[in-house]
């Protein structure tokens, strides 16, 4: 049997949106992420090098769409989801009081075995999003 090609990495994580401006006023404004696409179905941002955060408005992206270079199947997403951030252990203190500066509650704090820690809180519409330190895991250093 063989073994499957190497995979370089994630290059883009999704999250689905009920408003597409209420969304870019928190991942722009309150996040400092840059926005690269606005379109009528999603924004892209930039999230680190080579690293893509997708906005999808949902119920906008079911239906598969044709473009010059190809389809893009269509996909969805019905209620709240999770990603995370990658942040310095030394930075968790600054982000703890910047959330809290901007009104962001913190709806959860972990602290992991091997020794890193997480900062879990919402987006407008809900979705779970967390700011992860080295040591949550074992290819995180």
């Amino acid at each position: 049997m063989t073994s499957a090609p190497p995979i370089g990495g994630i290059l883009e994580t999704a999250v689905y949106v009920d408003d597409l401006e209420r969304a870019h006023a928190f991942y722009a404004g309150t996040l400092g992420l840059e926005r690269m696409v606005a379109g009528e179905r999603l924004y892209a941002y930039r999230a680190a090098p080579a690293e893509t955060l997708l906005v999808f408005l949902r119920g906008a992206t079911a239906e598969d769409v044709a473009t010059p270079g190809g389809m893009v199947p269509g996909h969805h997403s019905a209620g709240p989801s999770h990603f995370a951030f990658k942040i310095a252990a030394a930075d968790v203190a600054r982000w703890r009081a910047y959330l809290r500066a901007k009104e962001v509650a913190i709806i959860s704090e972990v602290r992991w075995p091997a020794g890193g820690t997480s900062l879990y809180f919402r987006d407008p519409d809900g979705n779970v999003l967390e700011l992860a330190c080295p040591g949550l895991w074992p290819n995180f250093t």
